[in-house]
């Protein structure tokens, strides 16, 4: 979006667009009112990140209307808990548009930005992995450097000792764990970086969809651990690629 804008607004000083071309260039910059959504298309420049939407609760038709605005912009677009059987028709009408199945994640990304940092995402177990997935393609869309590290949870806590030269060489980690949820401070435990943590649904009845893991998580015993929403495998993509996206320090 920057680029776009930087180049743009070089055209119109060298006189090869007129100021009123630009002014309709960006009249929809700031947001693009669909009636019943107000797309932001300025959030990249604000947020660094592009919008990224929301599935449920949006008709089908709906969503064919915000996936062809981004499509017609060539903007990045990332569609959240969108359910197959919604999918299925976006991907038969739009060319270029993705889909993930286990992370129900739609998405269309025209320019991937060079893979920056080192952004790691670590699960408990496989149940996890549709939070994994989730988060792991946010953060490459996010422009990071991802890599991933499954099923190491503590009930053989032996199979993360292999993994501590990984760790720590990290510069976020992203935790995710269902059942009791004990993971992260584990992990945080053996780092000197942040841990973000993120509970997930996946567990037996006194689980509680979540809230078991979500309240260990939230009373972790080990500094460094911050906690993010119940399955929110996105909410810890962004906040992980603000932080590894940071400039490097200057000893």
């Amino acid at each position: 979006m920057k680029k776009d804008l930087r180049v743009l607004l070089e055209k119109v000083a060298k006189g090869e667009v007129s100021p009123y071309e630009a002014e309709e260039m960006l009249l929809h910059l700031p947001f693009e009112d669909l009636g019943f959504a107000r797309i932001d298309h300025h959030r990249a420049l604000r947020k660094h990140f592009p919008e990224v939407i929301y599935g449920p609760g949006k008709t089908l038709a709906e969503l064919e209307k915000i996936v062809a605005t981004f499509i017609s912009k060539k903007l990045s677009l990332l569609i959240t808990r969108v359910a197959e059987e919604k999918a299925r028709p976006l991907l038969a009408k739009f060319e270029g548009l993705s889909y993930s199945s286990r992370a129900n994640l739609l998405y269309h990304l025209p320019e991937r930005p060079e893979p920056k940092g080192n952004l790691l995402i670590l699960c408990a177990g496989t149940a996890d992995l549709p939070v994994v997935e989730e988060a792991r393609l946010c953060a490459e869309a996010f422009g990071n450097k991802v890599e991933v590290i499954k099923d190491v949870g503590i009930a053989g806590v032996h199979r993360i000792v292999p993994e501590i030269p990984r760790l720590r060489k990290a510069r976020v980690i992203i935790c995710v764990a269902g059942m009791e949820g004990a993971l992260p401070s584990l992990v945080a435990g053996l780092v000197d970086v942040p841990v973000i943590a993120v509970p997930t649904s996946a567990g037996y009845g006194a689980n509680f969809f979540g809230l078991a893991p979500l309240l260990t998580m939230l009373n972790s015993c080990a500094a460094g651990v911050a906690v993010v929403n119940i399955d929110n495998g996105f909410g810890a993509a962004y906040i992980a690629s603000l932080i590894n996206q940071l400039p490097e320090k200057v000893s």
